[in-house]
């Protein structure tokens, strides 16, 4: 399925960075062809940005930063202005979706999906921004004025993955922008198509020049100053542990504002007097849903022992059922991985998992064909389920990043509290019963920064998102999520300045006693 003529040309020029307000070529004029994951066809060839093309994008910004072309926007026509680009991205939704699942090989049905979500947030602080006027505080004294004002961060560098690439990058600029930011991004350099039409969308909407800054290329080359420069005030990075490890070390250097989004373990708990057919439809969703290759997804399952082998049996049944396919399959439940290079890492991580001792009860290898459908020019690999789980295992503990589901069984709801909380991540779980109190007692324990109780995955604007431990530092979304790209001022007036006499005035004593 082919894209619009003036996408075509965006994605096909070479020249995808975008900075101080206009599309130019990579410094050294080096590209890099994108393929799709589902049929290795081509899909855009975008420059291979280095080093200097970052310095030149943080100094756009902080130029623009600097001479308050969009901090001196009022608050409220900023969130105007995400507003419409709110409704631009619905008006190119289908462009925008293709483009998505192109790079990522995801259903053109779920790709929709996104730019809706995508959307939503921006509607979300477009009507946020404003709100938030500050406050007065009573310093008991009638003459003083003190009150907090909330003002923008400054310079951001937004470094964002591969799975959800526009949604993620949708996450950090529309706070940026509602809080009067400017910003560098640098999406993964596996799935840019959208993160330039984004672009595309901020100059013809009319974002002065330099506010937004795009960067494409590998992380090696263009990351570390993006992480590193002095003129960068904070970074904002979702991916992995280790990436984002080296991340905040790198901040450091300059002490900036760093939030990290970086993954997790999820536990998905099921209790016996849960609606048994809605946790196995639910339970299919949280694992296998875009290859589970989601940062939330429910890839832990941990389950009463009581009904263990009559649910796992039929998470096989169902899991060996799932479609795959392209992303224009109308057909396909769920696509492929998005590398050969990932495709081989799930597989070692299902390996390792069988060689600790857990039993594989599907899937486990690559998928070349299904139901007489070629499937070999793509990066596919089946829904796969690994019982007789312990806790000491690394495919308990390691997060797969694909279609994998791991099982772990419990007797009481003190231990399924302790294996849901047995590891270094905290971003989501879950927890199915029809008892009330059960449900809130084990929400309440679960360390985790979003809990489910009857149902996964879904997530809401207006509501924060973030997890606990090793998943990251900071919270998207929601208020806090604006937060994030502000800082607190206190500003302290004193309307009837007076001498302090604190400090005794020499001249003058001795002035009076001569």
């Amino acid at each position: 399925m082919s894209l619009p003529q003036n996408t075509n040309q965006l994605l096909h020029s070479g020249s995808s960075l975008f900075i101080d307000g206009r599309f130019r070529s990579a410094d050294t004029g080096r590209t890099r062809e994108i393929t799709c994951p589902g049929t290795g066809e081509h899909v855009a060839t975008v420059s291979e940005g280095t080093g200097a093309d970052s310095e030149r994008a943080i100094a756009a910004a902080r130029a623009s930063f600097d001479s308050g072309v969009w901090t001196s926007v009022p608050a409220p026509q900023r969130g105007d202005f995400l507003l419409r680009v709110a409704a631009r991205l619905l008006e190119r939704q289908e462009e925008f979706a293709r483009a998505e699942a192109l790079d990522t090989g995801k259903r053109m049905y779920e790709a929709r999906l996104d730019i809706q979500d995508i959307a939503d947030s921006f509607s979300y602080f477009g009507k946020l921004s404003g709100q938030e006027p500050g406050r007065v505080v009573d310093a008991g004294d009638a003459n003083v004025v003190s009150r907090i004002v909330y003002e923008p961060v400054g310079v951001v560098s937004m470094i964002t993955p591969w799975n959800y690439p526009l949604l993620q990058a949708a996450w950090k600029i529309a706070p940026a922008l509602a809080a009067g930011c400017s910003f560098i991004l640098k999406p993964a350099e596996l799935t840019p198509s959208t993160a330039i039409l984004m672009m595309d969308v901020l100059q013809e909407l009319g974002l002065p020049a330099g506010v937004a800054n795009l960067v494409t290329g590998a992380g090696s080359a263009v990351g570390p100053a993006l992480s590193a420069h002095r003129d960068v005030d904070m970074v904002s990075f979702t991916g992995g542990l280790a990436t984002g490890r080296v991340i905040a070390a790198a901040a450091a250097g300059t002490v900036k504002k760093v939030a990290l989004e970086l993954g997790g373990k999820n536990p998905n708990v099921i209790f016996a007097d849960a609606d048994f057919d809605a946790a196995v439809d639910n339970a299919l969703n949280g694992a296998f849903v875009h290859s589970g290759q989601v940062c939330s997804a429910g890839a832990r399952l941990v389950v009463e022992e009581s009904i263990a082998e009559a649910f796992v049996d039929e998470l096989v049944r169902r899991a060996r059922l799932i479609r795959l396919g392209g992303p224009f399959d109308e057909n396909a439940e769920t696509g492929p991985l998005i590398s050969a290079a990932h495709l081989a890492k799930v597989d070692a991580y299902v390996q390792a998992g069988i060689a600790e001792g857990a039993r594989l009860r599907c899937g486990g290898r690559k998928a070349t064909n299904q139901d007489g459908k070629d499937l070999e020019s793509g990066h596919f690999y089946l829904p796969t389920i690994l019982d007789r789980v312990t806790g000491t295992m690394s495919v308990a503990r390691e997060e797969a990043f694909g279609p994998t589901l791991t099982v772990e069984t419990f007797r009481t709801e003190a231990q399924a509290v302790a294996i849901g909380n047995d590891t270094d991540y905290g971003l989501a779980g879950a927890v199915w019963t029809r008892d009330a109190g059960r449900a809130q007692r084990v929400a309440g324990a679960l360390r985790h920064g979003t809990v489910w109780i009857n149902d996964f995955h879904p997530y809401l604007p207006q509501a924060e998102w973030g997890g606990f431990g090793q998943s990251g530092v900071g919270r998207e979304l929601g208020p806090t999520g604006l937060a994030e790209y502000q800082e607190a001022k206190h500003i302290y007036q004193n309307l009837d300045p007076q001498v302090t006499g604190w400090f005794e005035d020499q001249a003058q004593a001795q002035d009076k006693d001569s």
